[in-house]
């Protein structure tokens, strides 16, 4: 168990430490080539949508694991969550990455899943205070970057939730 707890724990870390935004004033996804998908939440097929707000907290952490462990099965899918909003720079790339954070039913474990707003978002004045739930809905992707593929949600908008 503790060997899984530490594997998880350093996939958290290098998820979470590959994170930035170049200029604050730059769109937050400008660093991305994203592919295009035409899927949405309220067309195609339901397969394709994942709510995750319809789960239990141990569903969706274990949900959120599979979808960092095994990608390519997500890539293209509308997902729907919500948790804390926090952000995150890296010197290295000189950019700032935008998380929503998903906790286990103890909260002892955290996963860090990307997204990138779409449009033109300034930081930290467009986007919310730091811990503050939200929920986004967004197409799952990858892409690559210092050697390493990173997911995200490609996303529209930003609800605060009270």
């Amino acid at each position: 168990m503790k060997k899984y707890l530490c594997i998880l724990l350093i996939l958290c870390g290098i998820f979470i430490a590959g994170c930035g935004n170049k200029d604050t004033t730059q769109s937050s996804n400008d660093n991305v080539e994203k592919k295009e998908n035409p899927k949405t939440p309220s067309g195609g097929n339901n397969k394709d949508f994942i709510d995750l707000t319809a789960l239990s907290s141990t569903m969706v952490y274990a949900e959120v694991f599979s979808m960092l462990s095994n990608p390519d099965d997500y890539i293209g899918k509308t997902v729907k969550m919500n948790g804390p909003y926090y952000s995150s720079y890296y010197a290295e790339t000189d950019m700032r990455y935008y998380f929503v954070i998903i906790e286990d039913a103890t909260a002892c474990c955290q996963q860090g899943l990307e997204f990138i707003w779409n449009g033109e978002h300034i930081y930290p004045d467009d986007y919310p205070k730091e811990g503050a739930k939200i929920e986004i809905t967004g197409i799952f992707g990858q892409y690559e970057e210092l050697g390493l593929t990173y997911c995200y949600l490609d996303v529209d908008d930003i609800t605060v939730l009270k």
